[in-house]
């Protein structure tokens, strides 16, 4: 009798493995999708955005030279999330003249209170 009981326990052991190994693979596989996917901000939430998260509020100053006779210069203050497209939205400036008017200033290193120029 005792052999009939290590038969079926021999046979358990195949069958546990056949199923436990895909699902220890899926398991392990579903960890490191979410290790990426949190190290790379895609965080949660059922909203899909497209671009940065703007606010609709922003600064635009208006400064003018005395004795110049070139239109008054515009300056827009970087808001959280602005980048140069979302700037060149908003004030009406092409991305190419923001980068002609602000050489000095990297489009990938843009400051919350930074304020450039955009006329």
């Amino acid at each position: 009798m005792s052999r009939a009981g290590k038969r079926s326990s021999r046979k358990a052991r195949p069958h546990l493995a056949r199923y436990a190994a895909p699902v220890a693979f899926l398991l392990g596989v579903t960890i490191v999708v979410l290790l990426i996917r949190s190290a790379l901000g895609g965080g949660g939430g059922n909203t899909t955005t497209t671009g940065p998260v703007t606010h609709p509020s922003s600064t635009v100053a208006t400064t003018t030279k005395r004795g110049s006779s070139t239109a008054p210069r515009r300056f827009y203050t970087v808001q959280t999330g602005d980048t140069f497209g979302s700037i060149s939205a908003k004030t009406g400036t092409s991305i190419a003249e923001l980068e002609r008017l602000n050489p000095g200033v990297n489009s990938n290193t843009l400051q919350v209170g930074q304020k450039l120029r955009v006329k």
